[in-house]
This record gives structure tokens, sequence and C-alpha cells, in this order.
């Protein structure tokens, strides 16, 4: 640690492995936000826009990753930060969509909503499958990790979501399960901030006793 500066340590040599994954789930990721962007405008469903907003801000979330991956530790971390700020403005996005949808009194149309939820399932289930080895790594791989695992947690509740509907012939169960997802966007981005920062604060250490020998 001793020969760490001001930008963090030398950068550890990628894993192949993790590479490979992270592209694997940023051309899932892509596609299925353009199956669910359209879905959800063609349902009215504000759980489905939801996910299909995570789709796009995980999309970008691997693309960051991969561009930081052969950098040096300090780097990824900052990158860590960039998407817990991504996570956090998802959730905000979601709770004032469920807002207007309550405003707007719209119904969603169930069907659609379970066929597509059932294979933004099947997707995200892949990828978190594929990540799961690398989910107790630094800042940046686990922000990767809970993004995996949100998404297939949401799509659980969107299914749902879409039962409750298809039951109810009301939006509740649709504004409930987005509310969920908004939250867990939330909590996820607090998460990585609170971890990102620890790894901030331990990759400065080494950096302020080496100016002080150097004094």
């Amino acid at each position: 640690m001793s020969d760490c500066c001001a930008g963090g340590c030398a950068a550890a040599p990628a894993d192949p492995r993790y590479r490979r994954v992270l592209w694997i789930a940023l051309c899932i990721n892509a596609v299925m936000f353009g199956v669910e962007l359209a879905g959800g405008l063609h349902a009215g469903s504000v759980s489905l826009l939801a996910d299909a907003v995570d789709f796009f801000g995980d999309a970008a979330n691997y693309a960051l990753s991969l561009f930081v991956l052969g950098l040096a530790p300090i780097w990824r971390t900052r990158a860590a930060l960039v998407k817990a700020a991504m996570m956090a403005g998802y959730g905000v996005f979601v709770l004032g969509k469920a807002g207007w949808s309550v405003a707007a009194g719209t119904v969603p149309e169930p069907v659609t909503m379970g066929a597509i939820g059932g294979v933004a399932l099947l997707a995200n289930g892949s990828v978190a499958a594929l990540l799961y080895a690398f989910r107790t790594g630094d800042a940046n791989m686990r922000s990767v990790w809970l993004c995996s695992r949100n998404d297939a947690i949401g799509n659980i509740a969107v299914l749902a979501a879409a039962l409750g509907v298809f039951g109810t012939g009301t939006s509740w169960p649709d504004l409930a399960v987005a509310t969920v997802m908004a939250v867990l966007g939330l909590t996820a981005a607090r998460s990585v901030l609170a971890q990102a920062r620890r790894e901030l604060a331990a990759q400065a250490a080494p950096s302020f006793a080496a100016v002080e020998r150097r004094r």
C-alpha cells in the first residue's frame, strides 16, 4: 500500500470472466429496455416503465463498469458513486411517475404486464446468476450485483402486480410494486454510497501517510 499515490494504487489485471459477464449483461439489459419501454407504454403500467428505466440504468452501469475495469481502484470507486446517484435518481423518478399515475387514474393492462414481466424475469435471473460469483468484490462490483438482484426481485413483483391488477381491476397493485421498486433502488444506492465512501477513505489514507513521510 505504501506505493499508492493520490490516484490510487495500480490497477489489478481485469478478470476476463468478469469482463465477459459484463458484456453479456450489457447486451441483455439494452434489449430489455426497448422491450419493456414499448410494453409499459402499451399496457399503461408504471411498474413496467419503472423496470424499463431500470434496464436502461443498468445497461449504462455495465458500460461504466467495463470502462473502469482496468483502471486504478480509486476510479472504480468513483464509478460506484456515479452508479449510486443513478440508482437514487431512478427511485425518485419512479415515485414521481407513480404519483402522476394516481392523479391520472389510469388502470394498466394486466396480460401485457404479465407476459413482459415473465420475459424480464428470465433475462434478469440469467444476469444475476452470472454475476453471483462477483457479489463480494469492491463497491463497483457490489453495485453491479445489487442492480441485478434488485431487477430479479422487481420482475417477480411485476408479475404479482399483473395478477393483482387482473383480480381487482384497479391500478393499486401496479402502483404498490412500482413504489417497492423505487425503495429498493434508494436503499441500494445508500448501501453502495456507504461502501464507496469507506473505500475512498481507505485509499486516501496511504496517500496522506506518504505526504507526511516526505515532510
